[in-house]
């Protein structure tokens, strides 16, 4: 097996990657090519198949798991693959745990940790709706643990999303260690809940892609749902308590144009919003540096509209 991140400019390579992604363009002077995203437990590839009509290229689709023989280059300072030979792998050919991304971290180990979280909420109606679906439901906690946070950007992995969730659990401890007059128990409550709508948005590994309801609405309305089903099974749950909930779940992202239907209103809100802000800022970094042991400029980045690269001291 030849990992994704020990490939080296220049060498010819055959191997076994999963087509994550496939798309057809045409270059300038109308010549058809295939553009390629493939994927192993390491990270992805960019592709390119310059020849799609070439007897060495048989049929395939998105999601297959592909035998290819190609040269390993680089452009725009990123390694990318020209395919000279492909076809379909069969399923004895390949082990799926080595084409899934996955946390870095051990999982159990972290969803111990949310767990420890979950028991300093002493409010008995924001404890019994966390409860709901971490303690009680083996079903999404099966999910929750092994799901992404993202189909790219940031924690685009198996384990992601529980990793991301404790990370902002954490930040939202320091904030209310500097900040007194924030409630601990309505703020670890929203950053427990602020992704779940995530389990239903993305599909599972290998897919990883949006689902029907994932397109159609988005995590943070899946998410506030799945909030409200927990609500409901709740004798007395106060009206405004949940409505407060909610909205931080609503505002979590911060700016309209960032996909939140509102704007922080309350300290928690904002405060969730610095923490997944700073979270995803964060590993997207730690992601982009990833394996590139240089001091050099890696290119401009949208997300980060800057070009970017290492201090000396990383």
């Amino acid at each position: 097996m030849r990992y994704i991140k020990e490939l080296h400019e220049g060498e010819t390579i055959r191997a076994i990657y999963l087509c994550k992604s496939k798309r057809s363009a045409e270059t300038r002077n109308g010549k058809p090519y295939d553009n390629l995203i493939l994927q192993d437990k390491t990270g992805t590839l960019d592709g390119k198949i310059w020849d799609p009509n070439s007897n060495g290229i048989a049929d395939y689709d998105e999601k297959d798991f592909v035998e290819i023989v190609g040269e390993v280059t680089t452009y725009n300072n990123n390694l990318q693959l020209n395919i000279k030979q492909l076809r379909r792998a069969q399923e004895d050919e390949y082990i799926l745990a080595d084409y899934m991304p996955t946390s870095e971290r051990d999982v159990e180990e972290m969803y111990k940790e949310l767990l420890e979280f979950a028991e300093m909420i002493k409010n008995p109606y924001l404890k019994q709706a966390v409860e709901y679906y971490f303690v009680k439901d083996e079903e999404f906690i099966r999910k929750f643990k092994n799901h992404s946070a993202a189909k790219s950007v940031h924690h685009g992995f198996c384990g992601g999303l529980l990793e991301h969730t404790l990370s902002i659990l954490n930040l939202c401890r320091y904030y209310l260690a500097a900040y007194d007059f924030l409630s601990g128990d309505l703020l670890y409550a929203a950053a427990m809940y602020h992704d779940i709508g995530k389990t239903k948005e993305l599909s599972a590994f290998p897919e990883n892609d949006y689902t029907d309801d994932g397109q159609l609405l988005g995590h943070i309305i899946i998410g506030v749902e799945m909030l409200d089903d927990a609500i409901r099974t709740i004798p007395g749950f106060p009206p405004k308590l949940a409505s407060e909930l909610k909205h931080c779940i609503l505002a979590h992202h911060g700016e309209l144009e960032y996909g939140s239907p509102k704007k922080p209103a309350l300290a928690e809100a904002m405060a969730l919003n610095l923490a997944d802000m700073t979270d995803a800022k964060m590993q997207t970094m730690k992601e982009l540096f990833k394996d590139k042991n240089t001091t050099e400029w890696i290119g401009y980045n949208r997300l980060f509209e800057s070009n970017l690269r290492k201090s000396s001291l990383s």
